[in-house]
């Protein structure tokens, strides 16, 4: 799997999981899917492609700022979650930040 494809994935259960917790729906609310919608549109305009950071130590801020609060709001949510919901996924976004800050990427 690609890293833009895992990330894609990532993205997509963080919104999942605060969607079904704060706004008490099966599928994605269309608040929520909007916020989907953008955040594929900005990883599929990422200039780093393949070796981009992970959002929060990337040097070029893509979302617009109210879309960037929202994301933030869901990532600090779901973040810690997502250990419990899907394992694999959060330790590899875990995998890629800390071999970034060691310079290993």
């Amino acid at each position: 799997m690609s890293r833009l494809t895992r990330e894609q994935e990532t993205i997509k259960f963080m919104i999942d999981i605060y969607c079904k917790h704060h706004h008490k729906q099966k599928d994605l609310c269309e608040e929520c899917d909007s916020l989907w919608q953008y955040a594929i549109s900005r990883l599929d305009k990422c200039t780093f492609g393949e070796d981009k950071p992970v959002c929060v130590k990337c040097p070029i801020h893509c979302y617009k700022p109210g879309m960037r609060d929202h994301i933030k709001t869901v990532m600090r949510f779901s973040g810690p979650r997502m250990l419990l919901h899907h394992p694999y996924l959060a330790c590899m976004h875990l995998f890629v930040d800390s071999r970034k800050k060691n310079g290993e990427l």
